[in-house]
């Protein structure tokens, strides 16, 4: 192999250990006492060596919440194509995978994302963030708009779903960590499921409109109660 790519590749390779250092000690210890002297430290590199990757621990911190967002791009890309072959559920069940499979992880990014618009930090790097984002939703709100008009969804401003989409791994994630709620669940795995399912069905009418098409009128000699 040439040199040069040899050497891009190692370059690579520690900066992927430095992300994945990074995050295993937020979650361990949460953002306020991650230092960049722990990082190294878990890298098993010198401080001064992290500073050839990022110039801050704030882009540190950006780059794991850019990647975060990209990684759902990359499901909904596939999962979008899917949906045109026959599966209409795909990109729906993409977005919930894709954020409820580590809530511990999701809310920490959140807990991230909104410190760092707050002390005003890396002010680019965030508009690149929101338009990584505003791409995912404009690509769920297609698949929204298409399934309306095929009569599966009911009809609402397609970023009604996406904004519950976004409000139920909110409140599922923000549940998986209550403390008040953790002597009432007995399993959490299946609630998160549960929760998971309702977003994958929210707004579809075409099962309740082939019922009702099949319920007979009230009156008729077909009716029965009970």
């Amino acid at each position: 192999m040439d040199k040069a790519k040899e050497k891009v590749q190692r370059f690579r390779a520690r900066e992927q250990r430095i992300l994945d250092a990074a995050l295993e000690l937020l979650l361990e210890h949460g953002e306020e006492k991650v230092t960049v002297e722990q990082i190294a430290e878990r890298v098993d590199i010198g401080k001064g060596t992290i500073y050839k990757h990022f110039i801050s621990k704030t882009e540190i911190y950006m780059r794991l919440l850019m990647d975060y967002e990209k990684s759902l791009t990359e499901r909904l890309k596939s999962a979008v194509a899917t949906a045109e072959q026959g599966d209409i559920t795909a990109p729906a069940r993409a977005y919930f995978e894709s954020r409820m499979a580590d809530p511990a992880k999701d809310r920490l990014f959140q807990r991230l994302e909104e410190k760092i618009i707050a002390l005003n930090q890396a002010p680019e790097m965030i508009e690149e963030l929101h338009a990584i984002r505003n791409s995912n939703a404009s690509a769920l709100n297609r698949v929204f708009e298409r399934r309306m008009e095929q009569g599966v969804l009911k009809k609402v401003p397609p970023y009604f779903y996406y904004s519950t989409y976004w409000a139920l791994v909110q409140g599922a994630v923000e549940l998986y960590h209550s403390k008040s709620f953790a002597d009432v669940i007995e399993d959490m795995e299946g609630l998160m499921e549960f929760i998971m399912d309702v977003g994958v069905h929210i707004g579809d009418i075409s099962g309740r409109r082939g019922q009702e098409e099949k319920r007979p009128e009230s009156g008729s000699a077909g009716s029965s109660f009970g």
